[in-house]
């Protein structure tokens, strides 16, 4: 009888780039479980804490820290090794009071240490949103989750002021929209994917086409001038300056 249901083992090799982990150290990694993030886009937690931070050696001091809930994640504890932890998550160690924002530089994810206050709110873009019931409109976030905007007249939505590609900064306490960030010209944005990945800037310039793919969206950098790249790969974080603290080292560098 052949197998069933796919494999539950990574090798370290085939690991996507973004994970800035040893390669030839062992054999084998975790494999992230089904989750809320995007394919790609996301780390297993277990990795996190073992070979990104190095508070644990093995995988079985990686479940005592989880089960005995040390670790929050966008100010909920994780307690499965193989939770996938995606861009903008918040990290929260209740042990060290240590709290890090999962972000990009050229390399692959890093941990940015944040304030207790910053770590109160997360941001997140809108990939898809839609009309439900009573013609009210349902955000659908980068991180998995969803936002129901209330509509008082559905022949004048007044409140449907939102956008695919925007962001929004949501508090972690009670999941309200704090900021709306659209995406348009002289917004500052990250650039999460592709062969500029890592790089932030102001966006100059923007031309859309039918396929995602194929539009374009101009971003201005302090250190490497005017770059161009496709509009799924940008994350706006502010209208003017981000909303997130950055890491004091560009990350750009």
């Amino acid at each position: 009888m052949g197998k069933l249901g796919p494999t539950l083992h990574l090798k370290r090799l085939n690991t996507p780039k973004l994970w800035k982990i040893p390669r030839k150290t062992v054999k084998f990694a975790i494999k992230t479980m089904p989750g809320p993030h995007k394919k790609g886009l996301y780390i297993p937690l277990g990795m996190i804490i073992r070979d990104m931070l190095g508070y644990a050696k093995t995988l079985k001091e990686v479940k005592y820290i989880l089960t005995n809930r040390m670790i929050l994640v966008n100010g909920k504890p994780r307690v499965n090794y193989r939770f996938p932890v995606g861009l903008m998550d918040v990290i929260e160690i209740s042990k060290t009071k240590e709290i890090y924002r999962v972000l990009i530089n050229t390399k692959g994810f890093i941990l940015n240490p944040i304030s207790k206050k910053e770590a109160s709110v997360r941001l997140c873009m809108i990939i898809n949103k839609t009309t439900v019931r009573g013609g009210n409109i349902q955000l659908n976030l980068s991180d998995g989750s969803n936002i129901l905007i209330k509509v008082k007249d559905p022949a004048k939505p007044v409140e449907d002021k939102y956008e695919t590609k925007d962001s929004l900064l949501i508090s972690n306490i009670d999941n309200k929209i704090k900021d709306h960030i659209p995406l348009k010209e002289g917004v500052y944005v990250l650039i999460f994917a592709g062969k500029n990945m890592g790089y932030t800037g102001v966006v100059k310039n923007i031309v859309k086409h039918f396929a995602p793919f194929a539009s374009v969206v101009t971003v201005a950098t302090e250190n490497q001038g005017e770059i161009k790249t496709a509009l799924e790969y940008v994350f706006p974080l502010g209208v003017e300056k981000p909303l997130i603290s950055l890491p004091e080292v560009s990350v750009n560098e």
